[in-house]
């Protein structure tokens, strides 16, 4: 990556100003490096202006709008730290967060009038809202409240960040702060990742495709970071597998980034279609978030050549490994090796496991590297019991005698049936290859013998009707993938998967449906879509 000590958006709009920095793939609509430098400084003044000073919190409640660039360097540049909402909670899912936040300021737009109508009467503690591209009832024109504030840096920057909160797949979310390395905004691009998007080819100039919402830790956070290393951004509002491919044709896009439900339906798309773009100009694509199955990623690779790099880590940066091609062939399956962190493997009394065994992972540290905001009692509780710069988040996986990382599900989602730990995700994995299934999940379900027993949640693919057939079809596919005691026990279909926009899978959702009808049938419709349920023996 060359330049790197301009490292904010400020040197590079100076250096480049007429260089188009962010671009909606859907409309075309652009912003240069000098608008958004213009832009994020007026809002600065502006937060300033009522009072708000580095330390304080600022939410944004928006669809991928072209104004995540300006609002993000805002709170960057003037030592906010910025909370952004999932679009899709409910009014008191995002209303909790906001106040848990402490946020002073909210910005939305009116694409999102519904949403933020809805939040009017549901933040007493956060007067400041700004809203853009039109406006309601108690909400505020963004335009016309920054319009008449400099253009020019505050006289004191300092360097904010973002404060997202976990998705809460698995209970609360809780608002994770990590450890500031530095207050100097030129120092936003920390020594780490300057070395990461080194190794990954970043470079001055480069086009970055942004897939995903960008109010998640990573989207939002690379897509600031592009402003920094001097990149084009081009977003989408919203994935779409053919438009995808499309924009790395039109744009040469050179790096991107994806999680694997993107690479499956992608894949699942028509030969033809596959092969009717140019995507000779991607250098690197990375992948994180979820895990991706081992056929999925190999297919991948056949497909796009040796550029696919993938990294796992937490929002809250306890640690991360990373895996570039030629190791993932060599380790299939691993994550990677540690580049930020020592990891440990523990059982659940906290003694260490040997290669091969699962376990939590923790990750060692010098000190501790975030805490969840107004929780000292969960923030205590990541810590290993008797080595307190050691933390974990919840993720189980083993490491081989190389030291590869290989991830086996989340700690909560383990079923416990008859006395053995069984981890969905190898089940789901084998699931999502079938050719007749668009998305899978798998859960555990109360079972009066067995304490829980295996059942699969299936979508199917676009065009496939659910049926008892299928449902046996989809059991004989996973003997011999799967152990005999994996395989689900029974199968149930649903119109759509409740995964997050993030590509997580909404899992907190699937069990409670049937944990909570447990005491009348364990059978219980899913969802209101839920269109078939089958039972079979294994």
């Amino acid at each position: 990556m060359e330049d790197q000590n301009w490292s904010c958006l400020g040197d590079r709009a100076r250096l480049h100003p007429d260089r188009p920095l962010i671009i909606n793939g859907t409309t075309g609509d652009t912003l240069t490096y000098a608008e958004v430098d213009q832009r994020s400084n007026r809002l600065a003044h502006y937060l300033y202006s009522l009072g708000l000073r580095p330390g304080d919190h600022i939410a944004m409640v928006l669809e991928n709008n072209i104004r995540c660039m300006e609002i993000g360097w805002a709170a960057l540049r003037a030592g906010l730290l910025l909370t952004a909402v999932n679009r899709f909670l409910t009014p008191d899912e995002a209303a909790y967060i906001i106040a848990d936040s402490g946020s002073k300021a909210v910005i939305s737009s009116l694409a999102m009038r519904e949403l933020a109508e809805s939040l009017s009467t549901r933040m007493p503690g956060c007067p400041i809202r700004l809203m853009a591209d039109g406006t309601i009832d108690g909400w505020q024109s963004y335009e016309d409240a920054v319009a008449r504030f400099p253009a020019t840096p505050l006289p004191d920057e300092r360097l904010g960040a973002l404060m997202l909160y976990s998705s809460g797949t698995t209970g609360q979310p809780k608002g994770i702060l990590r450890a500031p390395h530095s207050d100097k905004v030129h120092e936003y691009l920390d020594p780490f990742r300057k070395k990461q998007f080194a190794g990954w080819g970043f470079f001055e100039g480069m086009v970055y495709l942004s897939t995903a919402p960008l109010y998640h830790s990573a989207p939002l956070g690379w897509v600031l970071q592009m402003g920094a290393v001097g990149a084009t951004v081009v977003y989408m509002e919203k994935f779409d597998a053919e438009k995808a491919l499309a924009l790395v044709q039109q744009y040469r896009v050179s790096h991107s980034q994806w999680v694997a439900t993107m690479f499956v339906r992608m894949l699942k798309l028509p030969e033809a279609t596959r092969k009717a773009y140019d995507l000779s100009s991607l250098r690197c694509a990375t992948h994180s978030a979820a895990p991706c199955p081992v056929d999925v990623k190999l297919a991948m690779i056949d497909w796009w050549g040796p550029i696919i790099h993938e990294y796992y880590g937490a929002t809250e940066g306890n640690g991360m490994t990373m895996i570039d091609t030629a190791d993932y062939l060599a380790h299939p399956g691993s994550v990677g090796r540690a580049v930020v962190g020592i990891p440990h493997i523990c059982d659940d009394d906290g003694n260490e496991l040997p290669p091969g065994q699962s376990g939590l992972i923790y990750f060692e540290r010098d000190r501790q590297p975030f805490h969840y905001h107004n929780d000292p009692e969960k923030t205590e509780s990541a810590r290993h019991p008797r080595h307190p710069n050691w933390t974990a988040v919840g993720d189980v996986g083993y490491l081989d005698q190389d030291g590869y990382l290989y991830l086996t599900d989340r700690k909560t989602f383990m079923i416990i049936s008859g006395g053995v730990n069984i981890y969905p995700q190898a089940i789901e994995d084998a699931l999502v290859t079938h050719p007749k299934v668009g998305d899978a999940a798998v859960i555990g379900v109360p079972d009066a013998e067995m304490g829980e027993s295996v059942k699969a949640i299936i979508e199917p693919a676009e065009g496939v009707a659910p049926s008892a057939e299928l449902a046996e079809e989809l059991i004989g596919y996973l003997r011999g993938k799967v152990a005999r005691y994996m395989i689900p026990k029974s199968v149930d279909f649903i119109e759509r998967m409740p995964r997050l926009q993030t590509g997580k899978l909404y899992k907190q959702e699937l069990r409670k449906r049937y944990w909570e009808a447990a005491g009348k049938s364990v059978e219980a419709p899913l969802t209101k879509s839920l269109e078939t349920t089958c039972s079979t023996k294994t």
